[in-house]
């Protein structure tokens, strides 16, 4: 067993990332080789965040309605809301985001998120890479994404998984189309992050189909015993707990050979019913109803304080997403009723769960050391469809960044008169996430080799953007 020694990058337990790296060990989640070792070990940054939690606002949140307001532009164009000042000298936003306007003054606000990508996949920011097939589902030809290189690179702790994805993957929700994103692509499924499931509730039908959207009730689940093979609950002796049940049982499969044969998915279910810091990290009940309540009792606050417990357990990379589900909403896919959806739905819950995660995150001293990333797979259009909604728009769109070591109160990027295009500081999801990458600690010019053996760099040449970066 070799231990590499490097840059000191602790971890909360006092060890650092490099001393937890070790050639030759055994892990449910393959073995890390040397080259891979040394490429990650060697890299020139120091990051500043352990963990970061991506919020993906599905659909394609307006921009121009939410975080770069035009108010002298013309009606079709400025819409119906008004501008409010924020904790940012000389920075509005909406006037329905009154939590977030408070948190402004730690934030970084990218106004210029552009590219060329027409679809719902979170692919871009996710990977960094764009192409033209954005119907597709996912492929195994996919890149990895960030999530997928924590795994690569075993970071975190070894009893969870690097990256965890919730409430479900992306599409579950739409006949379980699987859009591109959060996989380990190209790099085998071996790495893709541990997907938890959710069975949401809705309080009533919605009224227009698509555009009235519910909230989905509920919390994401975890693999639970039924996910492993042989270890049931029926099964097991009923005279216990069923903790000391679970612990006894699969303290017996852990040492069978057969743990060995399992797919991806069922060692990772195996893993986190193994730890017992895994299975507190999914427990919400430990939760006070204070905290609870701050969140909101729903599918998306649940599942952000989950991805909070989490952060707390060690896991590198949490991605929530604001998944559609059927006919109860199009989340910010907002072709129609684009102001009601955001007033009455999407902009109160955006401004609820937020701003409780980052209050969360500083009371419990994790926000200097996790990033927190607000954002959709783009923008919409600059004017206002027949149906009072705005189209897709990829040319333009904001990412909210704060906490992990961005800048505070920095706005980045211009945008034109209507907020169409970028007219300074063009940011590319491989900008973006080179950006993620280094704030991580990893080398953004790192490269993983494709399944042809063709080097590629993690971040698709994209340059971290160095103004953002305190």
């Amino acid at each position: 067993m070799i231990t590499v020694h490097g840059r000191s990058k602790q971890l909360c337990d006092g060890r650092t990332r490099r001393e937890l790296m070790r050639v030759g060990g055994l892990s449910l989640f393959g073995s890390m080789t040397l080259p891979r070792l040394l490429q990650a070990a060697d890299g020139p940054f120091e990051g500043s965040a352990k963990s970061v939690i991506m919020f993906n606002l599905l659909g394609g949140p307006a921009h121009m309605d939410m975080f770069d307001m035009k108010p002298e532009a013309p009606l079709e164009i400025r819409g119906e809301f008004q501008p409010i000042s924020t904790s940012l000298p000389g920075l509005q936003i909406c006037e329905h985001l009154p939590n977030l306007a408070q948190w402004m003054h730690r934030a970084t606000l990218i106004r210029t998120f552009s590219h060329s990508f027409n679809s719902h996949d979170p692919l871009p920011f996710m990977t960094g890479f764009t192409d033209n097939q954005p119907s597709s589902q996912a492929m195994s030809s996919d890149p990895p994404d960030i999530g997928a290189i924590c795994q690569y690179l075993k970071l975190g702790p070894g009893d969870l998984p690097a990256a965890v994805c919730m409430p479900c993957f992306p599409g579950s929700g739409q006949k379980g189309w699987r859009r591109r994103g959060p996989y380990g692509g190209f790099l085998g499924k071996q790495y893709d992050p541990l997907f938890t499931r959710c069975e949401p509730t809705f309080a009533r039908e919605p009224n227009p189909v698509n555009y009235d959207p519910v909230l989905p009730l509920g919390e994401p689940i975890a693999p639970t015993p039924e996910d492993v093979p042989e270890i049931t609950v029926s099964r097991l002796d009923h005279r216990r707990s069923l903790l000391t049940q679970l612990d006894t049982r699969l303290s017996q499969a852990h040492r069978s050979a057969a743990i060995d044969n399992m797919d991806n998915s069922v060692q990772q279910a195996f893993s986190v019913l193994t730890s017992s810091r895994a299975r507190n990290a999914f427990d919400l009940s430990r939760e006070s109803l204070r905290t609870r309540d701050g969140y909101g009792r729903n599918l998306i606050g649940s599942s952000l304080l989950t991805a909070r417990r989490l952060v707390e357990a060690g896991v590198p990379f949490i991605s929530v997403h604001q998944e559609i589900f059927d006919h109860y909403g199009h989340a910010y896919d907002m072709h129609a009723n684009n102001f009601g959806m955001l007033r009455d739905f999407n902009l109160p819950l955006l401004d609820q769960v937020v701003p409780a995660l980052l209050r969360d995150l500083e009371d419990r001293c994790l926000l200097d050391s996790t990033l927190v990333v607000v954002m959709g797979e783009m923008g919409r259009s600059p004017k206002i469809n027949r149906n009072a909604g705005r189209d897709h728009w990829p040319q333009c769109g904001f990412s909210l960044l704060l906490g992990g070591g961005v800048n505070q109160g920095h706005v980045f990027g211009t945008t034109d008169r209507i907020a169409a295009l970028p007219t300074s500081n063009l940011v590319s999801p491989a900008d973006l996430v080179a950006t993620i990458y280094s704030l991580l600690g990893i080398d953004p010019e790192m490269t993983v080799d494709d399944r042809t053996g063709r080097p590629i760099p993690i971040a698709h040449g994209g340059d971290p953007i160095r103004e953002i970066i305190s």
